[in-house]
């Protein structure tokens, strides 16, 4: 497995696009957090100047426990930025001929796809792990209390967040396999929630029980918006087993598809 790994960072590497999106992705993930609080206290004394006073220090976004959930609500936010190179990546496949290569060469298809679903879990865990570090370093600047119970709780949206991260990237895979042109997979890429919402929102007056089940819903579903504790609204602070499950079937039918459509196709 590592070596079908080795063969797809390899090819990956040699893009130039691959340098420049990876990078845009994680320094827009660690800039943002990291500039996050001083960009909130400069709104406080913007605000102040108007005569409306706010201690920005008393809203615990960047406070133990609430930085992890904060955090990777926000961070969810980019991921579409590594699924573009996910996009890139498969349709130059197609586009230079190198997944025909790789198959004389003697890789199978089912080796090739493993390769590329092996490079999706390493982007996804990259990105929680840098996630993780940027919550804990921001969590101890700002956390007036460092006990070992808050900083460790809620943790488990880390895992949710690999999860997610990683179904948008099979998603992204699919499409490009299906597709095989990048600039219309991109843009149907951009464009799912959108359609998804058009389609759900007829749906929600005949059938509003199966809205949970559709894909994008299900990762809204699966890490939900944190902010409304803030204005004293109730959030669901914890993972849900059924959003996760429905995550979990999600992922397995895009990787599926694109098996399917890998062992037919005519490269």
């Amino acid at each position: 497995m590592l070596h079908l790994l080795r063969i797809d960072l390899k090819k990956m590497s040699s893009y130039r696009t691959f340098w420049v999106v990876c990078g845009l992705y994680f320094l827009t993930l660690g800039f943002g957090a990291a500039s996050g609080m001083e960009f909130l206290k400069w709104l406080a004394s913007f605000i102040d100047g108007f005569g409306q006073e706010i201690n920005i220090n008393r809203i615990p976004l960047y406070h133990f426990p609430d930085v992890w959930l904060n955090l990777i609500w926000c961070a969810g936010l980019l991921k579409v930025i590594l699924a573009v190179m996910v996009v890139i990546s498969i349709t130059n496949e197609y586009t230079y001929r190198t997944l025909r290569q790789n198959i004389i060469d003697g890789l199978s298809r089912g080796e090739f796809l493993l390769s590329k679903i092996l490079t999706n879990v390493l982007l996804s865990l990259m990105s929680a792990t840098m996630i993780f570090v940027i919550g804990l370093v921001t969590g101890m600047i700002y956390s007036p209390s460092l006990e070992w119970g808050r900083m460790v709780t809620d943790l488990e949206f880390l895992p949710a967040y690999f999860l997610e991260v990683f179904f948008f990237l099979s998603y992204a895979l699919m499409l490009g396999i299906l597709i095989q042109r990048s600039g219309l997979t991109i843009i149907l890429l951009l464009l799912s929630q959108l359609i998804e919402f058009i389609i759900t929102s007829n749906v929600d007056d005949y059938l509003p029980g199966l809205i949970p089940f559709f894909p994008m819903e299900s990762i809204r579903n699966l890490i939900t918006f944190p902010f409304p504790r803030y204005a004293f609204s109730e959030i669901r602070d914890y993972i849900s087993p059924g959003a996760v499950a429905i995550v979990l079937a999600w992922t397995l039918v895009f990787n599926y598809i694109s098996y399917r459509k890998l062992k037919r196709s005519d490269i």
